[in-house]
């Protein structure tokens, strides 16, 4: 009998120490979004230049760390894309107000800009710092306050990351907890986290199943769908320049970014031309022989071999049995067929190319939709030709929201070698089952409140002229919550409580309930 008691009697539950770390996190990010939506566009601005310095300073490092932690891309490559997202990126914002009202006297009308708050952002192990450069910036620019949860395989690299932006912006006059970054992540905490009534929205990169419990978190969310860009080579167009264009998005940064090109689809009577360019760019134009090894290798049971993600064209070839020369580039498969049953022709995420032939433009337009209706709708696509009617015709027949004409896809697609906005978020809209369809940006993390006056001409709206914008500035924000700033000035009771700051939390802690807050 007593031993029956014992068991029954309750045990001490133990708290998670990795989530019980985060919700403190989110507490503070908490109390530093609500301090930020008091600053000025002059002080936002001052704060997102210095963040994009000191992403630019520490470009080289933190490429060089993310590629030995996560073993994937090229150093050179994510130097270049932690340098587009610093710098560039606030450049292209520059003069996209998101934190004055906007008063429309004609209207009679003023829109108040509302940040979302708290912004719970996923970063891949693919691109990680880059990313994580890009949604500071965009969190900045509309005063949010960001949490990152990395993806595992990279959490070094976006905990050291995280922690420079942080003493870059708090030295700038952020407030302290305005970035902050998951030391431990794992899928429990994610999933945890994505669910916290104190999370505003989400920003979801990463895989589709990861994307998908962002969407079914309860919280809003922002996500996007995977690539499978197919590109067409028009004969008419320059077979040497496209063939360049192609090879060098394709090998950039080992195929990482989900826009890069993934099946090449050109014409039966171009393809001596082609394959030439194609050999001169650096690539390797495999045998049926090597397509059938390299089948079996990168797609082992149908299920991609993830073990090739951003490794080098020479790397793969190795594994898969190939012979190629050392400075081979890209690996190019030609395919008898494109769909479901040839897996060369789906997502891949490294230097291999499939490669289809059409009879004609209208072929190639079909193909490329249903490579798209397997996988990548909404995403991206790219053309190579002189004949803009052509382009058009393409991009009406494709279920994709962007297509790079005449430029490499994975930078193109991506905003970095055309005017689109330069994201590493690329909407997929309705086509891909996305809340969004456009290059995301920091307009998509502010809301706004609408003073819509009386439009009857003999009611009048009074001056509207002249008004002071709510802008209190950080010496009005609210108090710092436990456990970040206890002043150790102030006197200390028994047992180490600071009395009068304890009896403050409680007051503060009874004012939340009667607001019907938990």
């Amino acid at each position: 009998m007593p031993m029956q008691l014992h068991q029954d009697a309750p045990r001490l539950q133990v708290p998670d120490r990795a989530e019980e770390t985060a919700k403190m996190k989110i507490d503070r990010a908490t109390w530093a979004g609500q301090a930020f939506a008091r600053y000025d566009r002059a002080a936002v601005m001052r704060i997102a230049r210095a963040v994009a310095e000191a992403g630019h300073a520490a470009a080289t490092q933190f490429a060089e760390a993310a590629v030995a932690e996560t073993g994937m891309g090229v150093v050179a490559d994510k130097v270049l894309k932690n340098q587009l997202s610093a710098h560039p990126l606030v450049d292209f914002y520059e003069n996209l107000d998101l934190v004055s009202p906007k008063v429309d006297a004609e209207r009679r009308m003023i829109e108040l800009p509302r940040p979302a708050g708290v912004v719970l952002a996923l970063t891949p192990a693919t691109n990680p710092v880059s990313t994580l450069y890009y949604k500071t910036i965009l969190a900045i620019l509309s005063r949010n306050a960001i949490l990152f949860s990395p993806h595992p395989m990279a959490r070094r690299c976006c905990n050291a990351a995280a922690a420079r932006l942080a003493a870059a912006a708090e030295a700038a006059g952020a407030p302290s907890g305005l970035i902050q970054c998951i030391e431990e992540p794992s899928v429990p905490l994610v999933q945890a986290l994505m669910g916290s009534a104190k999370v505003q929205v989400i920003l979801a990169t990463g895989g589709g199943p990861m994307v998908r419990a962002a969407y079914s978190s309860g919280n809003p969310a922002i996500g996007v769908g995977p690539g499978n860009a197919p590109v067409y080579v028009d004969p008419g167009t320059d077979q040497t320049v496209a063939a360049r264009r192609i090879i060098d998005s394709k090998a950039f940064d080992n195929s990482v970014l989900c826009t890069n090109e993934s099946v090449l689809i050109s014409q039966e009577r171009d393809r001596s031309r082609l394959e030439r360019a194609l050999r001169a760019g650096g690539a390797h134009i495999c045998s049926e022989a090597d397509v059938a090894k390299l089948r079996d290798w990168l797609f082992p049971g149908g299920h991609l071999n993830t073990a090739a993600v951003g490794k080098s064209a020479v790397w793969i070839a190795g594994q898969a049995g190939l012979r190629v020369v050392g400075t081979t580039r890209v690996l190019v498969a030609p395919v008898a067929l494109v769909g479901i049953d040839e897996p060369l022709t789906r997502e891949k995420l490294c230097p291999v190319l499939g490669w289809a032939l059409v009879s004609s433009a209208a072929h190639a337009a079909s193909m490329a939709q249903m490579i798209l209706r397997m996988t990548g709708a909404g995403h991206s696509a790219a053309i190579h030709t002189d004949d803009p009617q052509l382009a058009l015709d393409f991009a009406s027949a494709l279920s994709v929201y962007r297509v790079v004409v005449n430029a490499p896809c994975s930078q193109g697609a991506a905003g970095f070698a055309t005017h689109l906005a330069p994201s590493f978020m690329i909407g997929t809209g309705y086509f891909g089952r996305s809340s969004v369809g456009e290059n995301i940006g920091p307009q998509h993390l502010v809301h706004w409140t609408r003073l819509a006056w009386n439009s009857d001409p003999s009611v009048r709206p009074g001056d509207l002229d002249g008004l002071r914008a709510p802008f209190a500035g950080p010496e009005a924000a609210p108090a710092v919550p436990l456990p970040f700033s206890a002043p150790a000035s102030r006197p200390v009771g028994e047992g180490g409580v600071d009395r009068d700051l304890l009896r403050e939390l409680i007051l503060q802690e009874l004012r939340d309930l009667t607001r019907g807050k938990s």
